[in-house]
């Protein structure tokens, strides 16, 4: 009996010594299995979309996601995992009831999605449908004491029509050719686009316009605002039609339609055909806690030398409202969890510690990612940096949609293209092999590059992103693809790995100047 337990206990510590001595490419053929076929991507994405709702910053679907990703980093040994405050954003928002139909002439039940902070209709409305034309503040005068009650919309083209092109693609070898052979971006002088005089004074009406009809429309009394949302097909661009400061003066309840529902209602009323419409909308307001949070969790470092050093993946976890950001960016913060979780779960001891970051209000000019760089790293407008900057190797980012990586932006970072070059190599069976020194914006590997640390947003098949799901009522998870999730996943979790293990730091650019403040 002595000599059977003496052999298993031999045995069991051959394990782990066997275990732990794996060369790189055991490690990554354990990453690719674990990613590739026992994957737990979607249900994560479940979780953040069907389970946790629309995410707009500071709602409560934002916090249900947030809490449920601090909990589930917990359950896989993550440390230090919370949801950690920013600082001030304004107040949260949320849709309780929508509904919204022509009664008149006939009965038809519209498309239409409330714009984001704009507050409820006076219970069920009823109102006739009225044209406004206002070029200029004058043209204001014409309608005072006309529109209470009223329910308004303005006179603009259709977005509508036949379309022969596809909806969703996936990159092209020719294009991702052109991609890796692309030259550094060459600074130029910015011209401006607005033309002589007389265009400029145009714009300048326009403006003052826009920033007039709010007020006007609320001391009118006007019952509900109409206007036509981007988009075909019954697809709706939302987005946000009111401040979430908390200090945001009033306005009228707004509504976004689809352009063929527009449309229609715009031909009846020039027609002459009375058209009234009914709504009850209810929105409501979170006041209580004005902070914005991100998620935080890591799995620490173990080399007494570079366990202070970082290795940073992220994507933002906010949405829009008018579905469940389900491409824009359930799948991102899903694919980044996943890494996490194929870490975890494969036994790795990192040599630096890896941290994930999923932000919070990107969609209103990524505030969550700035605001955590301005707090840990330092300050882009003036370049006073603190230590921890450069104790960053990396940080990589994904928030271009559900599309499979191809590749990555190396963000004018030519010192580190033979470097992933090389970490690509392995991916070619699975279509990911492109480094182009070109920049990509628009999302959160910006805060870090703005401060000096090596950025990076991954090449992705644009799928249906732009045309169909991007900020819109059909970004759900039925978008999703899971196949294409479970190789980002991979190829993340890879390439933490390497930048994790390597001796030395990823290379970086130059330090960028600080930035005056804008006009």
């Amino acid at each position: 009996m002595k000599r059977k337990l003496l052999y298993a206990l031999l045995l069991t510590a051959g394990s782990i010594t066997s275990v732990s001595a794996q060369t790189d490419e055991q490690f990554l053929d354990r990453i690719r299995e674990q990613g590739m076929y026992k994957s737990q991507v979607m249900a994560t994405a479940l979780q953040f979309t069907d389970v946790a709702g629309p995410r707009l910053a500071n709602s409560p679907g934002l916090k249900r996601a947030q809490d449920w990703a601090v909990n589930e980093l917990k359950t896989w040994g993550a440390v230090n995992a919370k949801r950690e405050a920013w600082g001030k954003f304004g107040k949260g928002w949320e849709i309780q009831k929508n509904y919204v139909a022509i009664t008149a002439p006939y009965y038809h039940n519209i498309i239409a999605v409330p714009k984001a902070w704009t507050p409820s209709t006076a219970g069920l409305v009823k109102g006739e449908v009225v044209i406004i034309k206002v070029d200029s503040l004058p043209d204001l005068e014409k309608y005072k004491g006309k529109l209470k009650g009223k329910i308004v919309m303005t006179e603009v083209k259709g977005t509508g029509g036949q379309t022969y092109r596809l909806d969703a693609a996936r990159y092209t070898d020719s294009t991702l050719t052109a991609m890796g052979n692309a030259g550094p971006a060459i600074a130029g002088i910015r011209r401006g686009g607005q033309g002589g005089p007389g265009n400029r004074g145009a714009m300048a009406a326009a403006a003052a316009v826009r920033q007039a009809l709010p007020k006007f429309y609320l001391s009118e009394g006007v019952a509900l605002v109409l206007t036509q949302a981007r988009g075909t097909d019954g697809t709706v661009f939302t987005s946000n039609g009111a401040s979430y400061a908390d200090t945001a003066k009033a306005v009228a309840p707004e509504i976004e339609t689809s352009t063929e529902d527009y449309q229609r209602i715009l031909r009846l009323t020039k027609a002459g055909v009375k058209v009234t419409l009914e709504a009850d909308i209810k929105t409501e307001f979170f006041a209580n806690d004005l902070q914005g949070y991100n998620v935080v969790g890591e799995i620490k470092g173990t080399d007494p030398k570079l366990k202070d050093e970082l290795v940073i993946i992220g994507g933002h976890l906010d949405s829009w409202h008018a579905a469940t950001g389900a491409t824009d960016n359930a799948a991102g913060s899903a694919v980044m969890m996943e890494a996490m979780r194929i870490l975890t779960r494969v036994g790795f001891k990192p040599r630096r510690t890896i941290r994930i970051v999923l932000w919070s209000s990107e969609e209103q000019g990524i505030h969550g990612s700035r605001n955590y760089v301005l707090n840990h790293f330092g300050d882009a407008k003036t370049m006073v940096l603190k230590p921890e900057q450069g104790k960053v190797s990396a940080y990589y980012n994904l928030d271009n949609g559900t599309g499979k990586i191809r590749g990555i932006y190396l963000q004018g970072n030519s010192a580190a293209s033979d470097l992933f070059k090389s970490w690509f190599a392995p991916f070619k069976d699975l279509g990911a092999t492109t480094v182009t020194i070109s920049n990509t914006g628009g999302t959160d590997h910006l805060s870090f590059d703005a401060v000096g640390i090596p950025g990076f947003q991954f090449i992705q098949d644009p799928m249906d992103y732009n045309t169909r799901t991007h900020h819109t009522n059909q970004d759900t998870y039925d978008k999703l693809s899971e196949e294409d999730l479970k190789q980002a996943s991979t190829i993340i979790a890879s390439l933490v790995y390497r930048t994790s293990q390597r001796d030395e730091m990823i290379p970086r650019k130059p330090l960028p100047v600080a930035q005056p403040p804008r006009n």
